[in-house]
């Protein structure tokens, strides 16, 4: 293991040209992607379509490629174009994406769109002009610039901050390391396939340099790579220990008409969750509980605990009881019922699904179809 004066020693800014060997290792072990133009096509002049550049972005902020992949591929399915996703119903985008999260995105997702579509139909090429946008911020610019448009933009996720702060052995911690990391970035940016660069460096991070156990041997960088000389690549990079997420309670009522239908309403369009469905909840949120007990229903009637579920958001873990009624009298105001064989279709956050499974057996097959 590398020793801390070892590590204060390690220079930086890198200065290695990792240019052509990563791109000769991208070009033989890229990553098949459904939004992704392989180098082969792109070598016979294949461009990326920037709507689904963009789309994909968006999508992959704070969630997985594999959770992406099934959702990207609905929306291309549902709106081919920037024009088509401009002209979708509100609601109808919301419920393609729910349980997807961070659902504020979807938001600026349509919102971006319609954006673009008045403008014409075409995204603009600089990450300046990107960045005017809504919901694209200084990573999506970079990323959309260089990939779709071939502009040597610095793209810095977490997975090429990972794979840099190796190279470098940057002891700084993260996010007091972010400016180092994208300062080396950019100087590490070649002219010739910037977006194949950017690529490969997310794929690096992504298949070998790997947060935990990093396949070095297999690193087409690892004569370049301070952290793997040092001996201990795992330490970098540096993060402060993070802070306990605070819990939060609250309960969610389900009711269920004789013919299965759900009561559901929608949420508010701003805030947490915002124009997503939801069963009747407590007022809970990141800094407060709400009510948990029986008491605190929507309305009166024979309501039965069904247990508990627990979610973990970004900035907190929410723990809701569950409590399940039949309701065979009036719509409550502000409500309205979802058939049992329709539910799957409403954009019910993740949260919300595992409520309506806690509460009905058997719907865990028809919310996940």
């Amino acid at each position: 293991m590398a020793s801390q004066q070892t590590r204060r020693k390690t220079a930086y800014p890198l200065e290695a040209d990792i240019a052509t060997p990563l791109l000769a290792w991208y070009d033989a072990h890229h990553r098949d992607l459904p939004w992704r133009v392989p180098p082969r096509d792109l070598a016979k002049g294949v461009r990326p379509d920037p709507y689904r550049v963009w789309l994909s972005e968006v999508m992959l902020q704070q969630t997985t490629v594999e959770a992406v992949k099934p959702y990207f591929r609905n929306f291309v399915a549902l709106w081919p174009t920037v024009e088509a996703l401009a002209a979708a119903e509100a609601d109808d985008v919301m419920k393609a994406w729910a349980g997807l999260g961070y659902y504020s995105r979807a938001r600026n997702l349509r919102a971006c769109a319609a954006a673009v579509a008045e403008a014409g139909g075409a995204f603009p090429a600089s990450a300046a002009a990107l960045l005017k946008l809504p919901g694209i911020g200084p990573y999506t610019a970079a990323a959309i610039a260089a990939i779709a448009f071939d502009r040597p933009e610095a793209v810095v996720d977490g997975n090429v901050e990972r794979v840099v702060s190796r190279l470098a052995a940057i002891a700084t911690p993260l996010p007091q390391a972010k400016a180092d990391i994208r300062a080396i970035v950019e100087r590490l940016v070649p002219i010739d396939r910037p977006g194949d660069f950017a690529q490969a460096m997310m794929d690096l991070g992504a298949t070998l340099c790997t947060p935990k156990r990093p396949r070095c041997m297999l690193c087409p960088l690892r004569e370049d790579c301070a952290a793997t000389r040092a001996g201990d690549p795992e330490f970098y990079p540096v993060r402060p220990a993070k802070p306990a997420k605070p819990v939060r309670r609250g309960a969610a009522f389900v009711a269920v008409r004789p013919d299965g239908a759900v009561l559901l309403r929608k949420r508010p369009d701003k805030g947490l969750l915002g124009g997503m469905a939801e069963v009747p909840t407590t007022g809970w949120s990141a800094r407060q509980d709400g009510e948990t007990a029986v008491s605190a229903a929507p309305f009166a009637a024979d309501w039965q605990p069904k247990g508990a579920i627990v979610h973990v958001f970004t900035h907190f873990t929410l723990e809701l009881s569950v409590y399940r009624t039949s309701h065979a009298g009036p719509t409550p105001a502000g409500h309205f019922w979802s058939g049992a064989e329709g539910i799957a279709a409403e954009a019910l956050p993740t949260v919300m699904k595992k409520a309506i499974e806690a509460a009905i057996p058997g719907a865990t097959r028809r919310l996940r179809s």
